[in-house]
């Protein structure tokens, strides 16, 4: 080998002199340009000294249970002070050892990885990271995915780290870096992750359960404690050997705690899941319209990202057992009414309204809306593939088109259920359906239905209103109302009632329509809609002899403020979800205020009245099975309620502290139960309600509710009402009327 000149080697020297320079200036001007916000902004110390991150809004019970979220990140943050002292240690431990030592950048942890990875081409080497340079990745995300953009993300992660550390002291970053670091799907911060895998807020998690959740950190899906368990323990046991290394354990626990199951109490926010999901959306919709109103005077608050607590009127333990109750019930309900239909269900064999329904399905206005011809959307929809449907057992995944899917779903019952304190107005229960993941309609939000019999009791108390004795006697027999084209509304099964006269708590405590009519005669049509008016009803009523009969539609928040007066002074209730709304600090921003109190809707003697034969109703009329089936012996009142040709079956109950209604129908109306026996309200709705009351009984922290009693009726009212419940016509009237012959007459309103 030839010795290199000097002139050669001064030649050399110089080119890797500048070629040094060269390198030096592109290294300098790169990260002036990383400085200068080239590859994203560098914040200033005034950004960074005021740290806001989107927080979730959370929904609170009315006995402060967290029953869900508004989010588009799901994050809760917490302060320091709640973080766990085990917590923070198991973060240092595995994540940053030298956490306490650095300023920011850790220098020879750096040197390892650069060691590792270039020169032994070790991937596994990791990427050195402290753990304020992972908190600058959380509130900046990485935007760059060439290899030069990533090493400038590194090197601009690296300055701001060292501004966060100048700002911050090391335990705030750490509570900054544990609100914001993610553990997948969606969920951000310890205190969500903590609520979401073990139902308990962070400042209560053990020691092996933070040590699963910070080992998450490394790969939040890999390492995922309900999809993968065993690499999940391997990861956190890792965690805790690193904190016994770093002093954080004692060595006497660590093969104790490596060797404890995972004992997840897993609970997903999804706002399809979960408890009362029916309310949660409406308090969501409630609170929106607010969130608009406060901005008109300038307050800015976003109920998905403004960390809002929204306290609610809601009975956490009440509505648990609502939802079994209605489970249990429905279940059994639907088996009988598609028994009931075998082969010949709607859904199977009425091609026009299964055209109807299929035409008027989000799905089919979607890709019609998209340019697709009506015979190319059908064709399209009757393409079969996988998809999951509901079933009373749990989700099946079968394989069908999308038009059997909109006729697998036509055939299920559906249910509105309404708990409310007739006092206050106050929501304890509300079930809007059956399943909100698959029928996102709320019965009880968005919906009128007719209402059948249960707007009995309002005629009843008009009649009373206007002076009618409770002890008159109302002939039972059919009319044919020649003024209103021969209408002729008849009673239900096959007794013989031609010759009978009921008195009205007998009449109503039976339902009979043909004396609800002639009641409704006697009271007045237009003193009636009045009276319903007074009672909180809104809806707009027909002025029609088939009023009597509950045709009008009517929803169930106010047919339950309606029934409230009769145990409420005769003072509807206008129900309400949300007592308050705070800040995340629970600085007040929003408190529910009662209007002053409406005017009596009706006599304190005529309520007094109404409540009685309401009673007759459980004891021994259409709401007997209460007692009969079920046993219960509480304090009651009520009424039951069945609408044409079986569609709607209604049951509304009345106790001191609790006005219950309960609906249940189809969402396509043109289908009805097959059978009275089945479809009317004391078969179809009123189980529901006492399951529900069943298990109240057997939990003594409902006592307040389920052991109140009525005020006794005063001695007036007991003798208005003392008299024989049927009377008969006498032998001569029986003598002259054919009872086949229906009698003729004028539907005279006596308004």
């Amino acid at each position: 080998m030839k010795n290199i000149s000097k002139p050669q080697w001064r030649k050399i020297s110089k080119y890797v002199f500048w070629a040094f320079v060269a390198l030096s200036g592109l290294f300098i001007s790169f990260m002036l340009s990383i400085y200068a916000g080239a590859w994203g902004p560098i914040p200033s110390e005034k950004t960074l000294s005021d740290l806001n991150y989107q927080k979730a809004t959370e929904v609170y019970s009315a006995d402060s249970v967290l029953i869900g979220k508004y989010y588009l990140f799901d994050r809760q943050p917490v302060t320091y002070e709640q973080l766990p002292a085990h917590l923070v240690n198991a973060l240092v431990s595995i994540e940053d050892e030298r956490f306490y030592q650095h300023k920011g950048i850790d220098y020879p942890s750096l040197l390892r990885v650069a060691i590792k990875t270039i020169l032994l081409q070790d991937q596994s080497a990791g990427g050195g990271s402290t753990l304020s340079q992972q908190l600058v990745k959380n509130l900046y995300p990485r935007e760059h995915n060439s290899k030069l953009g990533l090493v400038a993300d590194k090197f601009r992660e690296m300055m701001i780290a060292r501004k966060l550390e100048s700002i911050y002291t090391k335990e705030e970053i750490l509570q900054h870096y544990l609100n914001t670091v993610s553990f997948g799907g969606n969920t951000f911060g310890i205190e969500s992750a903590a609520l979401k895998f073990y139902n308990k807020p962070a400042s209560d998690l053990s020691t092996v359960e933070a040590a699963t959740l910070v080992g998450m950190l490394k790969a939040t899906y890999a390492y995922n404690p309900r999809l993968f368990p065993d690499r999940s323990i391997t990861r956190r046991n890792l965690v805790l050997l690193a904190m016994a290394r770093n002093n954080h354990l004692e060595n006497s626990r660590l093969d104790s705690l490596q060797g404890l199951p995972l004992a997840l109490d897993y609970r997903e926010f999804d706002h399809d899941e979960g408890i009362a999901p029916y309310f949660r959306e409406e308090v969501r919709k409630q609170l929106k319209r607010w969130a608009e109103e406060e901005q008109k005077n300038d307050r800015e608050y976003n109920i998905y990202t403004s960390g809002l607590k929204v306290y609610t009127t809601l009975n956490y333990k009440m509505q648990q057992l609502a939802e079994a109750a209605m489970t249990e019930h429905m279940q059994k309900l639907q088996q009988q009414f598609e028994k009931s239909y075998g082969t010949k269900g709607p859904w199977d064999t009425d091609k026009e309204l299964i055209k109807k329904t299929v035409h008027q399905s989000p799905v089919f206005r979607k890709l019609r809306e998209s340019g697709l011809t009506e015979e190319e959307v059908m064709d399209s929809l009757s393409v079969k593939r996988s998809m999951t449907l509901p079933t009373w057992k749990g989700d099946t995944t079968i394989i069908a088109s999308s038009i059997d899917s909109i006729r697998h779903l036509m055939k299920f019952l559906n249910v509105g259920s309404l708990g409310i304190d007739p006092q206050s107005g106050e929501v304890l229960t509300w079930i809007g359906g059956i399943n909100y993941k698959y029928f996102k309609y709320d019965h009880i939000s968005q919906s009128k239905r007719q209402v059948g019999s249960t707007f009995k009791p309002i005629v009843y108390t008009a009649a009373l209103e206007a002076g009618v004795e409770p002890c008159k006697y109302y002939s039972a027999r059919e009319v044919a109302y020649e003024n209103m084209e021969g209408w002729s509304p008849g009673n239900s099964g096959d007794k013989d009632e031609a010759y009978l006269n009921y008195s009205m708590e007998e009449a109503l405590s039976n339902s009979v329509n043909t004396v609800a009519v002639k009641v409704l005669e006697d009271a007045g049509i237009r003193r009636t809609l009045e009276l319903a008016k007074k009672m909180g009803i809104t809806a707009d009523l027909p002025a029609q002899p088939s009023l009597a009969l509950g045709t009008g539609s009517v929803s169930i928040p106010e047919l339950a403020g309606a029934y409230a007066s009769y145990v409420n002074d005769s003072r509807p209730v206008k129900p309400y979800l949300i007592r308050k709304v705070t800040t995340g600090k629970d600085s007040l921003l929003m408190e529910h205020t009662p209007d002053d109190p409406p005017a009596q809707a009706f006599s304190e003697q005529n309520r007094q009245l109404m409540l009685q034969m309401m009673k007759a109703t459980v004891n021994k009329g259409t709401a007997a099975r209460i007692r009969s089936t079920y046993g219960l012996r509480n304090d009651l009142a009520g009424k039951t309620g069945t609408t044409q040709n079986n569609k709607d079956a209604w049951f509304v109950a009345v106790s001191p502290e609790l006005v219950h209604v309960s609906w249940v129908g189809l969402d396509r109306h043109e289908i009805g139960f097959r059978s009275t026996s089945l479809g009317q309200g004391a078969n179809a709705a009123l189980p529901m309600y006492a399951k529900l009351l069943s298990s109240m009984n057997n939990d003594a922290s409902f006592n307040s509710i389920t052991r109140a009693r009525f005020r006794s009726p005063s001695d007036k009212v007991s003798r208005l009402l003392d008299c024989e419940p049927v009377k008969k016509d006498g032998f001569l009237k029986r003598l002259f009327t054919n009872p086949d012959k229906k009698k003729k007459k004028k539907f005279r309103s006596k308004d």
